[in-house]
């Protein structure tokens, strides 16, 4: 994964969030088989009881069901990557289809902020001078309270640096 930075500059922090799947390939192959394997049982019953047109429903709802897990399959591609270096912090998201979109700015100016809405997973945004960016939808209330706290302190190490005086040794 090629995200442009300064050639020069020290990477501090980098997270890359991705959508939580549960299944394996492995694991999704089986729910899949076991869904056709279902499907041609209720299909054979209904032909043998003479029942033709839940058949084409039984066809139909397995080819829907097809369809939704290859959306979901595909949809698991995307992610962001946040990175943090000497010189900017940079947001990439990549969503399904491989489109990028960069955001960079100053980390002197960049604030993480969970804004919290009641009922509902807090948004995990980043704000610099009046605008804001939310960042790392696909995660849950503990795992973006976890990527803020992270990310606050990478950008307090950035903004107050421990330099190494060998004098007050």
């Amino acid at each position: 994964m090629d995200v442009p930075t300064a050639s020069a500059a020290r990477l501090m922090f980098e997270a890359q969030v991705k959508p939580h799947r549960s299944l394996s390939r492995r694991g999704l192959g089986l729910v899949i088989a076991g869904m056709c394997l279902a499907s041609l049982s209720v299909t054979s019953l209904m032909a043998l009881l003479g029942a033709w047109p839940v058949i084409g429903f039984n066809g139909a709802d397995l080819l829907l069901a097809l369809v939704l897990i290859w959306v979901n399959v595909r949809a698991a591609r995307a992610y962001e990557t946040i990175r943090l270096s000497e010189t900017e912090l940079s947001v990439l998201w990549c969503d399904a289809s491989g489109r990028r979109r960069l955001m960079s700015l100053s980390p002197a100016w960049a604030n993480v902020e969970l804004e919290e809405r009641a009922g509902t997973v807090p948004k995990l945004l980043l704000r610099t001078r009046g605008t804001s960016w939310e960042v790392a939808r696909q995660l849950g209330e503990t795992e973006k309270r976890d990527l803020a706290a992270a990310l606050g302190r990478a950008l307090h190490r950035w903004r107050n640096p421990r330099f190494d005086n060998p004098q007050l040794r």
